[in-house]
Formats: C-alpha cells, structure tokens, sequence
C-alpha cells in the first residue's frame, strides 16, 4: 500500500473559532482577544485559501468543499477526524468528542467524491460508540504506516483502546498503542491526538519521543519505526507547542514528494532537522496562526489524504 498521495479534501471553514467544546483537552487552543468572531473566521478563510493555493500550485490534487453555515461547525476545517479513505474502496467515519463537531460528517461529500471519479465500494461506520461516550477521532487519533500495515495511537479521551483495536482489525493493521503527554500548568496530561506528537512518511518518521512517558512504550514506538527502515527525527516537547509533530507528507507533479507544515512548525525547526527531512520531501510552509491558535491543530488537521481507486 502506498503511504502517500496526491489527492486530498479540505474543507473551507465559514463558522471558525474557538471551540468551547474541544478546550477541555486540546490545551493548545488559545483566545485571540481584540478579534470577533467574523474577523478571526475571515483570518482563517485566508490562510486556508492560502495553503490549498500552494499546494495546488506543486500540482496536489485538492478538492475544497465549503462549510455549510446553518451547520455551525467551528472545526469543520480539520476534516481528517471525521473521514478518512483508504485504498480498497473503503471509508471511514469516525465517532467524535465534541457533540458540534460531530455535525461535520457530511454524506453530500462522499457523493462528490464519487462523481469526481473517486471509487467508494463500503463506508466502515463507527459512529455509533458515541452514544457509549467512546471515540477515535480518525488520522488525528491514528497515525497509520499504511505501507508496513501499522497503526499508531496514543490513548487519550479522544482515542479509546478497544476501539482503536476494532478499526485496527477491520483494516489489517497491527496496533502501535501508548501514552503521550504534555507539561500543563506544570502537570502532565494527555495530548489529544496522536498526528500532534507525530508524522510517518514513506522514509522518515518526526516524533517526540520526550512525550511517551513509558520507557518501555516510548521504547516499543521507536523499534517498530526503526524496523520499517524509518530515518527517526526527534523533536522537543518546545517544538512540538509550535506543531512541528503535525506534518503531512504528500506528492505532486511528477511524484515530487513534499512535506506540508505551518511556518510556525517550520520556523521552529534546527538546521540540523531541516536538512534531514530535506533529503526525504520538499518542506512547504504556510502561516496558519490563526487556526492553530484558535483551533488548536494545523496543516496535518487541515488535510484528509484520498487514497480511494479512481474510476
């Protein structure tokens, strides 16, 4: 299976801000005060426009679908907790912690994808496990090496083991599960999505190794990288407040890999980690303050890979 793509959905935000629902574990949500709430959505609205533009300008195939305002759905730009696609056909949807986030699953969406060419065969529904209180917020809870058919998970309340295990099952991918924190007010909690703390592309792998806790996990984690011929990159806890775990590796013209951060991961980076990951993709940066503050995710959240058969 390949590990990267070319096509991509994003979803262009039109309810953008601070979700009250999400702020009780995403600690990287932050106020923007002196900004209302029409003036931070049209902040995101331009860095949104701004990052699809330069991916479809290294030739990403991007299909933008608009956020329906009756919906009022503040994280409907991070469309990779709800959906993914995989490459037999198959789609995933996923079961959500916040109840408003919950109103960003759109059937409308997979209907264009399939006019668009795209092959849809089965939809792997695990919704329902909201109603017990357990979720597993997609390629945000799960960082997947489609190729070596492994999946990552950091437990967290946004990511439940058995049902991680379940998905794991139905997609014939062997669990990878451990434990990731962050210094909080000085305590250690829970990050809430895996694809914060790490990135596998097709070569390489960004983690922050300091956040698995668990000797033996953070152990666990890094052998399974290394195995699959990984080149590991490490970052710090500092780096990763600035999202450098939250990347994405795609491809463009002519197979030309690049791999898509926000400017505040990329600036946050040492010259030393640049050049190795410069051996491996193409770094492409965009600014994305307003919705990594407000949001509390960036370019990776912003991104669900297509990796379904085309007609």
């Amino acid at each position: 299976m390949k590990q990267t793509t070319n096509a991509v959905l994003m979803i262009r935000p039109v309810a953008f801000r601070m979700n009250e629902q999400t702020t009780e574990n995403n600690y990287y949500q932050k106020a923007i005060d002196g900004l209302t709430p029409q003036m931070i959505n049209a902040n995101a609205q331009l860095e949104f426009d701004e990052l699809v533009q330069k991916l479809r300008m290294v030739g990403v195939d991007v299909t933008v679908v608009d956020d329906l305002p009756e919906r009022d759905a503040p994280d409907s730009i991070f469309p990779n907790n709800w959906v993914s696609f995989h490459e037999n056909a198959d789609v995933a949807l996923y079961p959500m912690f916040a109840e408003n986030r919950r109103r960003e699953r759109r059937e409308d969406i997979l209907d264009l994808l399939e006019e668009k060419g795209f092959e849809i065969e089965n939809v792997v529904d695990y919704t329902e496990a909201e109603d017990d209180g357990y979720f597993l917020e997609g390629t945000g809870s799960l960082v997947l090496d489609r190729t070596n058919e492994k999946a990552y998970c950091a437990l967290s309340p946004r990511a439940d083991e058995e049902l991680f295990i379940e998905f794991c099952e139905d997609f014939d991918l062997a669990p990878v599960i451990f434990e990731a924190f962050q210094t909080v007010n000085g305590r250690r909690e829970l990050i809430y999505h895996t694809n914060v703390m790490m990135c596998i592309g097709e070569t390489f792998a960004v983690v922050c190794a300091d956040c698995i806790d668990d000797k033996t996990e953070r152990k666990n984690v890094l052998d399974n990288l290394k195995q699959d011929g990984k080149e590991i990159i490490l970052i710090t806890e500092a780096q990763l407040e600035h999202f450098a775990g939250n990347m994405l590796e795609l491809r463009g013209t002519d197979d030309k890999h690049y791999l898509v951060m926000s400017s505040a991961a990329h600036e946050s980076l040492t010259q030393d980690q640049l050049n190795r990951l410069a051996k491996h993709a193409t770094i492409l940066s965009s600014n994305l303050d307003t919705i990594e503050a407000c949001g509390g995710g960036s370019a990776r959240c912003m991104i669900a890979e297509i990796f379904l058969p085309r007609n």
